[in-house]
């Protein structure tokens, strides 16, 4: 699409779980999502649950967390069409752990939306012919990319919560050897006060680790530009937008080798470590901080990924699913 195609005006209804001002990736997509349908000429609103109103066409974030909203909507317009993104919590552990509401989610799903190329790998076969992949697109950065002369700086972006494994970086830098410049700078808001002590205390006791909190994302987006890789720890993904923000800001990446990771970097990516392995994850620090080509490959590597993760393919890509809930 060189211009922006409008296809028949729709009234959406995006239902997410996460609410008006949350930095949480279901609100982030959520507004990004609406941003898109209105640009294809839709009336969009985005609520957190289903009330009853009608509405044209229905997506809904999280199929286990938005069970009860669809359940609704497909009780008040059961023709009308739904969409559903499947989350990572979704994928790899409630379809599991809940299945009766996740489940009864994706059978009544038109389409399923999933955010990286191994979701048909990890859901039901029966559900495949729904399933569409859409990658999540961010902006450009605005500036090259410079890392900081003082040390070899690492940033981890991501809030802290068990599906995160958000201080495994910060137990690897632990274990670097005495002459390592190593800098570990998280950025994310915690998840229980709970996890902001372990944080506190994680830095006031690792020199090589440092806690700044929730930055906004323009703030985040240039504070990459200084980093010479990103620790990508997280123990289930369904797609991390910072990981497609680090590939088109050029950062390489240092992954846990978890299905939402390898989706998204490929299976040739040259840096996975076992998930939860701060000693493989140590390791491959090591090596990037020794070897600056070994950092350079990775970033030119990731680069053949970029023309997937622009808005205007992200724009295309719904342009066609909802063409094809007309057919």
């Amino acid at each position: 699409m060189g211009q922006t195609r409008k296809t028949a005006l729709m009234k959406i209804t995006l239902v997410t779980p996460a609410s008006k001002g949350s930095q949480s990736g279901n609100r982030v997509t959520a507004v990004r999502w609406g941003t898109i349908l209105r640009r294809l000429g839709h009336r969009v609103r985005i609520v957190t649950e289903y009330g009853g109103e009608s509405t044209d066409l229905m997506v809904a974030i999280h199929a286990w967390r938005s069970a009860e909203s669809v359940r609704l909507y497909k009780a008040s317009q059961p023709d009308s069409p739904l969409v559903v993104l499947l989350s990572g919590t979704d994928i790899y552990h409630f379809q599991n752990e809940a299945p009766a509401p996740t489940l009864a989610t994706m059978r009544a799903a038109d389409r399923l939306v999933g955010l990286h190329d191994r979701v048909q790998l990890d859901i039901p076969k029966a559900f495949g012919d729904k399933l569409h992949i859409i990658y999540q697109s961010c902006r450009a950065p605005r500036q090259a990319r410079r890392p900081t002369g003082r040390g070899f700086q690492v940033c981890v972006v991501g809030h802290l919560r068990d599906e995160k494994d958000p201080l495994r970086a910060a137990y690897a830098a632990r274990l670097m050897p005495t002459d390592s410049r190593l800098r570990v700078v998280h950025l994310g808001a915690p998840h229980t006060p709970g996890w902001a002590d372990l944080a506190r205390e994680e830095a006031a006791n690792n020199p090589r680790y440092e806690w700044r909190g929730s930055l906004p994302a323009w703030q985040v987006r240039g504070f990459y530009a200084r980093c010479h890789a990103m620790v990508m720890s997280s123990v289930m993904e369904g797609g991390a937008n910072v990981v497609t923000e680090a590939i088109v800001a050029d950062l390489p990446v240092i992954a846990s080798d978890i299905s939402g990771n390898r989706g998204l970097l490929g299976e040739a990516h040259a840096a996975y470590f076992p998930a939860g392995d701060e000693h493989a994850l140590a390791a491959l620090l090591a090596r990037a901080e020794g070897d600056p080509d070994y950092l350079e490959s990775m970033a030119t590597a990731a680069a053949a990924l970029k023309p997937q993760l622009t808005q205007e393919s992200e724009l295309c890509a719904w342009h066609e699913l909802i063409d094809g809930l007309r057919s």
